[in-house]
């Protein structure tokens, strides 16, 4: 099961199809995610889309293992349970950026504006990782941002060096 109605809830869905079926479960019947992604997961028989639920409960057996969801439908009020293998939320991606907010440039999302490469707009400041990145979101790619900060913070330490 896969909770979310966003391109990360999407791309996740069609990855997990190689190992299972997948439940997609939505609290809305639009989506956030790009017309595409959605396409195909409509075009993916096997993913099941829920829509208009919410998960009311996740429970786990005696060794804590997740083997079943509680799920609500908004619309009907409805309860129901079902047994998953797997448990997946990709909802609620938000930047956690609030103490910059004023300082480094934002976008509407929260997202740090890049100045290009890893600059902010504020001199000898970089940003890495989540902050910055709302396309893919993953370990390797904040790992790769870190990298290009760290060679940028070197770069501007050595020329002020040379120039200071």
């Amino acid at each position: 099961m896969v909770v979310g109605g966003g391109d990360s809830a999407m791309e996740e869905a069609n990855f997990l199809t190689r190992f299972s079926d997948v439940t997609l479960v939505h609290r809305r019947e639009e989506f956030r995610a790009s017309k595409i992604m959605v396409d195909r997961v409509k075009a993916n028989p096997k993913i099941t889309m829920v829509l208009n639920t919410v998960v009311d409960e996740v429970i786990a057996n005696e060794q804590g293992v997740v083997w079943k969801v509680r799920l609500h439908n908004l619309k009907t009020n409805e309860m129901s349970e079902q047994e998953v293998d797997g448990f997946f939320v990709a909802i609620g991606h938000i930047p956690n950026t609030k103490p910059f907010a004023g300082q480094l440039n934002l976008d509407e999302e929260g997202y740090i504006v890049s100045n290009g490469g890893a600059r902010t707009n504020i001199h000898g400041v970089f940003h890495a990782g989540d902050v910055q990145d709302k396309v893919y979101r993953q370990a390797v790619t904040a790992a790769g941002a870190g990298c290009m900060a760290a060679i940028e913070a070197e770069r501007l330490l050595e020329a002020e060096a040379h120039h200071g």
